[in-house]
């Protein structure tokens, strides 16, 4: 019989790079979920793991397994340190995504690291992670996992949007939950400001310094990608292929190359979101916190973006994977088929124990 409260962690890495969130979490099932975040902290990563994730789409699969063992080792070390930081024992999980590694579900592969059995006996705690490998073997996406979350936990909104390395949203349309990314945010802007050598810009005060280059801008929205139907989903690789080649074509000065990207992905958001007038958007992930993206995308809607407090904005994925763990343990589907394209909802994941 399953249990109604839940104390666990949720971990997540994303492609933005911008280090690794640890949220402490409780979900408590009344008549509907109830969750709090109790702490969160996101740790950076040192330059050496820097420099190994920006280049794993140069690894083979045998130097990928390599590393996989390295990187859980170092998530169980960061975790650790979580844990003694913030005084957090008698878990019943700790639910983690990893970092993707791989992201190619029209060749049925996706590759996480950070998702091995050592991960649960260096932890002494139940793990449950590696969520997506199950959802790409059913003809799925493996992407996006968080819209269950955004169902069962904030269904109170017409929207909810994420702003990480790439920006992606999920709605309810006639009674059924879809989802997809709809255009890279943070993986191309910070690979632009690392050539200033800054890891992000503040505020997005570079980009407002800058113009748009209509040329660049046309080109960008006139991508493939974003003329294809949902479920659909984006990856690094797609970014190194057809998004930073694209934009380096046209030589431009960096402000204006933040400015122009920034333009495009308040275009690209406002598209979707504005398929539903009067529409209340929560906003979260690294993105809400670019004022000058957040005022540039009020300009090309009237829907209502909702940015909430901190400690959501930054932690609302770990929370969310956090809950795909809850889910997994008590066997409930946690991944939706009408997100990712796979044959069927599915209680996704693997369980370690220590």
């Amino acid at each position: 019989m399953n249990q109604n409260y839940y104390n666990v962690l949720g971990i997540m890495s994303g492609t933005s790079l911008d280090g690794i969130d640890v949220a402490h979490c409780t979900f408590e099932k009344t008549d509907a979920w109830k969750f709090e975040i109790k702490a969160a902290a996101t740790y950076p990563y040192p330059t050496e793991w820097l420099s190994k994730l920006k280049n794993l789409v140069q690894l083979n699969l045998e130097e990928l397994k390599t590393l996989d063992e390295r990187y859980t080792e170092f998530l169980g070390d960061v975790i650790q340190k979580f844990c003694t930081q913030y005084s957090i024992d008698r878990l019943d999980a700790v639910c983690s995504h990893g970092h993707t590694a791989l992201h190619q579900p029209e060749k049925g592969v996706t590759y996480q690291i950070g998702n091995l059995p050592k991960l649960a006996k260096q932890l002494q705690e139940r793990v449950v992670c590696d969520f997506r490998v199950e959802d790409v073997a059913l003809g799925g996406q493996g992407a996006p996992l968080v819209p269950i979350g955004d169902h069962l936990l904030f269904g109170q909104y017409e929207f909810c949007l994420n702003l990480g390395g790439f920006a992606n949203i999920s709605t309810t349309i006639n009674g059924v939950r879809i989802a997809y990314d709809i255009c890279p945010v943070n993986i191309v802007l910070n690979h632009y400001v690392n050539t200033l050598g800054l890891n992000y810009d503040d505020g997005g005060k570079i980009a407002a310094s800058g113009n748009v280059h209509q040329p660049l801008l046309e080109a960008l929205n006139a991508l493939d990608f974003y003329k294809s139907p949902y479920p659909k989903s984006l990856g690094l690789e797609w970014v190194k292929s057809e998004i930073l080649p694209l934009i380096d074509r046209f030589q431009l000065i960096i402000k204006d190359t933040l400015r122009t990207v920034v333009e495009h992905v308040a275009i690209q958001i406002s598209n979707e979101i504005n398929q539903k007038g009067n529409a209340a958007v929560l906003t979260t992930g690294g993105g809400a916190f670019n004022t000058f993206l957040m005022e540039r995308l009020t300009q090309y809607t009237k829907n209502t973006i909702v940015i909430p407090d901190k400690a959501l904005v930054e932690n609302k994925e770990a929370l969310i994977f956090a809950f795909l763990g809850v889910l997994k343990l008590r066997n409930e589907n946690n991944c939706l088929s009408s997100v990712t394209g796979a044959q069927k909802d599915h209680s996704s994941g693997k369980i370690y124990y220590p």
